[in-house]
């Protein structure tokens, strides 16, 4: 049997999920969590081989999704971790990935795709919603047109509507470093404003 956690925030997306996944002759739900902290927890206790885990939890919880992955897998023998979420921009899918994640699925996947990437993730090999893989690979054939983690983080909180004291603050960065990191986006981008590079990484399916 695979041992599953569910980890969402929304009652109602749990539900749905255990009653899919419990369909399955070879799956056992063995926990939820509503929150990240409580996901974490869970998953330190033995009897867990696969966390399903969403990326953005409501108020009640401090850690984020991609967070949360970090510290599951930083633990040796730690359940391995299947991101499923409705997000699929590179800044969701490129920290949660950086954090140990096995697989990326989102939440309108068929039933089956699910199931199969559950069972991938159980036996360690990596399982990716389709658009993700399409774009690590794009990364990977243009690397140097590719947003680095960090300019994708600038840029979403451009996007946001931050100014770039407001984004200096929030990384813990000089203004200075904010401006190089947007020129590198603006050149990568083929656009000259900020305006305009929020609206090509929208496009692009860079940012949300």
């Amino acid at each position: 049997m695979i041992r599953l956690l569910i980890a969402d925030d929304h009652p109602v997306v749990r539900a749905g999920l255990r009653a899919v996944l419990e369909s399955e002759p070879d799956f056992a739900i063995v926990a939820e969590a509503a929150t990240a902290e409580r996901a974490v927890e869970l998953a330190a206790e033995p009897g867990v081989d696969v966390v399903l885990m969403d990326l953005q939890f409501g108020p009640g919880s401090a850690m984020n999704g991609a967070q949360a992955t970090a510290a599951i897998t930083a633990r040796p023998g730690a359940p391995r971790v299947l991101v499923v979420t409705t997000y699929d921009s590179d800044a969701d899918t490129l920290p949660a990935l950086e954090a140990g994640a096995t697989g990326y699925l989102l939440k309108d996947a068929p039933p089956e795709e699910l199931a199969q990437a559950v069972r991938a993730a159980a036996a360690g090999r990596s399982a990716l919603a389709p658009s993700v893989a399409d774009r690590l690979l794009e990364r990977m054939r243009t690397p140097s047109a590719a947003l680095s983690a960090r300019e994708t983080e600038v840029l979403g909180l451009v996007a946001d509507g931050l100014t770039n004291q407001q984004v200096s603050q929030r990384l813990h960065l000089s203004q200075a470093t904010v401006k190089s990191h947007l020129v590198h986006v603006y050149t990568k981008l083929g656009v000259d404003s900020r305006t305009a590079a929020v609206r090509e990484a929208r496009r692009r399916g860079l940012i949300r």
